[in-house]
């Protein structure tokens, strides 16, 4: 069950109207890294969840404040676009699909929106559900929550020296903090799994002995800089515990050739033979029989 209560979690009221800074604060709402799709991932991390406690607990309330985060910035996107573009970020443009383009605002935001929010990104592109990782495997989960976590702080700091509005600097000032805290939970809740013994290092913790073991251990030096064999993944103990890293100056390939099965002539791809092996006949000089030929093949 959800709740929801009026109050935002943090205020979100800017000192004055800015339609181009409410175009790129979309990035924190509907961008691969903004708020929706950490509250779509940690939403279905916890429903997916199969282990009731405090894994799943600490999932929910982090996925139910960042519903809270989706609401704060959605507002402070409205917040930015009032009395935008015609009448403040573009007062001498009296057209307003003009004015839109000259005070650098989404057109989407008043034709769709209709001066609000939309589920996009700075750049309009909707929301994609493909961007959530909720695998039921909570130490994939949780360092892709990680991932997410600095992807995302990383973000809100550019933005937050793209402004020099007060009341937008800090609500993003409580944004940085509360991805520092999430960043740090997450941190903690992988030790913690593991000093639980529910996972290893290496996710899943299985097929260990199935794997081709020769290549568990190395490293391929493919690129031509000269420096990789210099960290410690080159060389000495993995972090799993069960390896020890190897570095491979001079990898050699180990399949054959990668070429693709001949095509079928109705493919129409060009090459110098059919699915048969035989050489390669241009369709339109086959006639009636070579075309049945191809069909019962």
């Amino acid at each position: 069950m959800f709740r929801h209560t009026s109050d935002l979690q943090f205020e979100a009221k800017p000192e004055k109207p800015d339609a181009l800074y409410a175009m790129k604060l979309q990035e924190l709402i509907g961008g691969a890294f903004g708020e929706m799709t950490v509250t779509m991932q940690y939403l279905f991390q916890g429903w997916n969840c199969r282990m009731e406690g405090k894994y799943k607990d600490l999932i929910m309330d982090i996925a139910t404040e960042e519903i809270g985060h989706v609401e704060m910035i959605a507002t402070m996107v409205g917040r930015l676009l009032e009395g935008a573009p015609d009448d403040v970020t573009a007062e001498a443009v009296k057209e307003p699909a003009v004015a839109a383009v000259v005070g650098g605002m989404n057109p989407q935001q008043a034709i769709v929106g209709g001066g609000g929010a939309l589920p996009v990104d700075s750049a309009g592109t909707p929301w994609n559900g493909k961007y959530i990782v909720a695998s039921g495997n909570l130490m994939a989960d949780f360092r892709a929550n990680v991932a997410a976590e600095s992807q995302g702080r990383l973000q809100t700091a550019r933005l937050y020296h793209m402004t020099d509005d007060p009341g937008v600097k800090a609500m993003l000032q409580f944004n940085l903090a509360r991805d520092t805290v999430h960043q740090n939970e997450w941190l903690a809740a992988i030790e913690q799994l593991q000093e639980d013994g529910l996972e290893g290092p290496v996710a899943p913790d299985d097929l260990f002995e199935e794997e081709n073991q020769a290549h568990a251990r190395t490293h391929w030096h493919l690129s031509d800089g000269g420096e990789a064999d210099q960290g410690p993944w080159a060389s000495g103990q993995a972090p799993d515990g069960r390896h020890s890293f190897e570095y491979m100056a001079d990898p050699a390939a180990l399949g054959g050739k990668a070429s693709a099965p001949a095509p079928r002539p109705h493919q129409y791809v060009t090459s110098r033979t059919d699915a048969s092996g035989g050489p390669h006949v241009p369709g339109q000089a086959r006639g009636v029989a070579g075309r049945i030929k191809d069909t019962l093949q």
